[in-house]
């Protein structure tokens, strides 16, 4: 049990599988697909944009199947997945701004199940286990990192705009 010294953070966090709290799902090949205003995602990021999207109306977490297993990354709606990269959908009492940090701090490198190329099965993520709080904590919590990614990247684009200005810090 997790409590702290806030009235608003005083409940238990319960210890849930991934599959309690997500939808995996899995990617599929675009090349069918005309071109079209629909992004699609593998596992280094944004490829190409297309007419069709896998999820259209649902935020999700992208996470590698194979090659890159352990960069998750937020995937806004609508879009397309490759066949390397599962999407993970939050279940409806489920933050996905938590859900995405939970998945950012996992090891999912020691769940490899590859001898080569690294590689990632559903099973894998849908078996591991995390903490997780009520869904006004998730939310807290959630906004939190949320925010912090973003002052994070406004000081990055900063320093990347001094010093493409100031030959001193080149």
């Amino acid at each position: 049990m997790i409590r702290q010294t806030s009235r608003k953070y005083a409940s238990a966090w319960e210890q849930r599988k991934f599959s309690e709290i997500v939808d995996v799902c899995s990617g599929r090949d675009y090349k069918h697909l005309d071109e079209g205003p629909i992004p699609v995602y593998g596992t280094g990021g944004y490829m190409t944009s297309v007419s069709e999207a896998l999820s259209h109306n649902r935020d999700a977490i992208g996470i590698g199947r194979k090659g890159t297993i352990d960069k998750p990354y937020l995937l806004k709606a609508p879009f397309w997945t490759v066949d390397t990269l599962f999407y993970a959908i939050p279940k409806s009492d489920i933050n996905l701004e938590f859900a995405l940090c939970s998945f950012l701090n996992v090891d999912w490198k020691s769940k490899d199940e590859s001898t080569g190329l690294p590689s990632l099965s559903k099973e894998s993520i849908n078996e591991t286990v995390l903490s997780v709080p009520n869904v006004v904590e998730q939310n807290h919590l959630g906004n939190f990192f949320a925010d912090l990614d973003r002052l994070i990247t406004l000081h990055q684009r900063k320093r990347l705009s001094i010093r493409q200005r100031s030959p001193v810090w080149s």
